[in-house]
């Protein structure tokens, strides 16, 4: 141990050590690999990595990317040797995923960092009996001493050894923990794992260390979370790896067959934390957790990350941390309720969860008796703490299953008589909001992403994150992250969330739909996507359309010169376009083109119009006549407005898109299934089907009073 630790650490690492170096591996060549063909030698160290569930490792992309810069690194084979008690072995794994996504398109230079996450899952290809880690369910590491693992080669042999430092702080917005230089990094400790020694639990990955001495970074090992989702209706691999985590301990700790020492054994050993408020009854045995985990993982997961947070928000009794990665799985919920305000007890806050949880809608039918199991073990678990707490969680839990049942009639009730939402419309829930504004006259721009609640929660709204400063042509890559943080936060197994784009005007062309942040897909095709105009001041003051008599229509400057949209108003013309648009059938009248000519809408055309049109734009949405128009329909009352990017070529006609858009809108009958429908739409022209190539750059405009949007806009950097 270095010099300076404290007696309680100490302890832990001798108590921790034997456990996380019987899960820690060597990564290095396949046998009779890229470097040794028709060799069964494994080669040089490429690098660690450790078993985090059966049959899976965890390491860093860099690692499995070594030897092989233009190899592809998902579906690469890698060697991995691991050691079962006195028994070394030597099995093949193949390369599932790496994170981040784009290091498959985008790879660093050779001695360069690469991007964070810099993580890789592999999947060992042959069954073998291994120990696995135990992983960390809180989102913010502790700032404490930890132990890091890996491959070394001091004496000339390769062998997991193990050292100690102190955590210094976070770096890449908590994704990567900054270790302290009471220690060295050697190289092939790369993708080992970081233990918290206070509570016994895989905290991070070896990323990097400093080339000016000891020290270097750590990954996050809750950016685990970041995985790609799964497709609808599957669960993902985040999930599935959680669940085989929890179920693995759960059943080492009620196996009697050896007596070997398990993860949950130790976490009853470690010394206990000096100053903790909350030991004794105040926070579950190690036992009692690990059975709680178990019980979790054996349900079907939450139907969306926002479930996850409303339970957390119940039992705890304020709303939990908003700052990423979500919450994806009923354990990361448990991970949220560490030290809960009041001092009411950390044991009350997550029996409480685990109630609300086996009452809870799952996105499948759990197996027969596994909600009512962990209600049992709640129930018998409350014994040992105070009555008062027992007889409010049996009233919860009363309460829950009348609830559940009223859910369950009611949507019985909706199947005999017909969906109260119409198929095809948007998903009711959560959706994200991205927010661009112009950086005063600079040609830059301030964004901010936000979750909000759907129209159950109407004007909630979480954020994500924002930034300032950003150019046009680099607001891809830096809304990357945070967009992506915004769906894991809102999808749920049925639907992709809506993902609304709040922008002025002129900046309805921007070509967000075509923008890829997961899966190597445009976001366009992956889920729905509409224009919104922003709340606040009428950003069209000095534009035609603002002083035309079409600004003094509904919708007006309300109070202090805020902008009210027009529809948010019961009774004026624009709530009953709103409804009647939403019905059908539709109308489509060109906006700003007559026969391919530009021109300007009237504002006395555009209020004489029937209710259920829907106005239609081909031009240019930051160049006249458009612009102007734009704003006209809005101050006319029109909720449900088309826009185009225009083609490259200026003088290609746009007829084809009226044509096209007109028998889309005959087609779709009404408009609450536009935004589904647009979304098929560039799937089709995506897959390059020649009867859709006239919907490329069509945009949506979509004021629906359901979701208002927040009213302040975010603060602009320092002058």
């Amino acid at each position: 141990m270095t010099d300076g630790r404290t007696t309680g650490s100490a302890r832990a690492f001798e108590l921790l050590e034997p456990l996380v170096q019987a899960a820690t591996v060597r990564v290095h060549a396949p046998p009779g690999g890229y470097e040794n063909p028709r060799s069964h030698r494994t080669g040089p160290t490429w690098g660690s990595g450790f078993f985090i569930a059966p049959g899976w490792v965890l390491t860093c992309a860099h690692v499995v990317g070594e030897g092989g810069a233009a190899v592809r690194l998902t579906g690469r084979e890698v060697g991995i040797t691991f050691s079962a008690g006195s028994i070394t072995g030597t099995v093949t794994g193949r390369v599932e995923c790496v994170l981040p996504e784009r290091l498959e398109e985008r790879r660093p230079a050779r001695h360069a960092l690469w991007d964070l996450p810099d993580l890789a899952l592999v999947r060992v290809l042959a069954p073998v009996s291994h120990a696995c880690v135990w992983l960390t369910d809180r989102s913010r590491p502790r700032f404490d001493e930890v132990a890091y693992f890996g491959c070394t080669e001091d004496l000339g042999t390769p062998e997991i050894t193990g050292r100690t430092t102190r955590l210094r702080g976070t770096a890449g917005n908590g994704a990567a923990i900054r270790l302290g230089d009471d220690d060295e990094i050697e190289p092939g400790m790369s993708g080992g794992p970081v233990v918290d020694l206070a509570r016994g639990e895989v905290v991070g990955v070896l990323k990097a260390r400093r080339q000016t001495g000891g020290g270097g970074l750590a990954v996050s090992v809750v950016q685990l979370r970041t995985l790609p989702m799964a497709a609808r209706g599957q669960v993902g691999l985040y999930r599935r790896i959680m669940q085989a985590h929890d179920l693995h301990h759960y059943d080492q700790h009620l196996s009697d067959l050896d007596n070997r020492r398990t993860w949950t054994d130790v976490h009853g050993e470690l010394p206990p934390e000096e100053g903790d408020p909350y030991a004794g009854r105040g926070r579950l045995t190690p036992g009692e957790r690990t059975t709680l985990y178990g019980l979790l993982a054996e349900l079907p997961p939450p139907g969306s990350s926002e479930v996850v947070r409303a339970l957390v928000e119940e039992a705890r009794g304020e709303e939990p941390d908003p700052l990423p990665p979500a919450p994806l799985s009923w354990r990361d919920g448990l991970g949220l309720l560490h030290d809960p305000p009041g001092g009411t007890g950390e044991a009350a806050a997550m029996l409480r969860y685990a109630t609300d949880v086996s009452v809870a809608e799952y996105r499948e039918p759990a197996t027969p008796g596994a909600d009512e199991e962990l209600w049992d073990w709640v129930r018998a678990t409350a014994e040992r703490l105070w009555r008062p707490l027992r007889r409010e969680l049996g009233e919860r839990h009363e309460r829950g299953l009348a609830e559940r049942e009223r859910r369950r009639r009611a949507s019985a009730g909706r199947a005999a008589q017909g969906p109260a939402r119409r198929s095809g419309g948007l998903p009711p829930g959560a959706s994200v909001l991205l927010e661009v504004w112009a950086h005063g006259w600079e040609d830059v721009y301030d964004w901010r992403v936000s979750v909000l609640a759907g129209p159950a929660h109407a004007g909630r709204v979480t954020p994500v994150d924002s930034g300032v400063r950003a150019t046009l042509a680099g607001l891809p890559e830096a809304l990357r992250a945070p967009l992506a943080e915004g769906f894991r936060r809102c999808d749920t197994h049925e639907a992709a969330a809506l993902l609304e784009v709040a922008v002025a005007p002129a900046l309805f062309g921007l070509a967000v739909d075509e923008w890829v942040v997961v899966g190597g897909v445009p976001l366009g095709v992956q889920r729905p996507v509409v224009l919104r105009h922003p709340a606040g001041p009428n950003p069209a003051a000095a534009s035609p359309a603002a002083a035309s008599p079409a600004a003094a229509s509904p919708g007006g400057a309300g109070p202090g010169g805020a902008r009210e949209h027009p529809a948010d108003r019961e009774g004026t013309d624009a709530s009953a376009r709103w409804a009647r648009v939403q019905a059908g059938p539709l109308q489509d009248e060109r906006a700003d083109c007559i026969r391919g000519r530009p021109r300007s809408p009237a504002a006395e055309w555009l209020t004489g119009l029937p209710d259920n049109t829907v106005p239609v734009h081909c031009r240019a949405a930051d160049q006249e006549p458009t612009l102007g128009s734009l704003h006209a329909v809005r101050d006319a009352g029109y909720g449900v407005v088309v826009t185009r990017r225009p083609p490259p070529d200026p003088g290609a006609s746009c007829a084809p898109f009226h044509r096209g858009l007109r028998e889309e809108l005959a087609d779709a009958g009404r408009a609450e299934v536009l935004p589904v429908r647009l979304q098929n739409l560039r799937g089709r022209a995506y897959g390059a089907d020649p009867d859709a190539y006239w919907a490329a750059g069509t945009g949506l405009v979509w004021e629906d009073p359901a979701r208002p949007l927040p009213d302040e806009e975010p603060l602009q950097g320092d002058l």
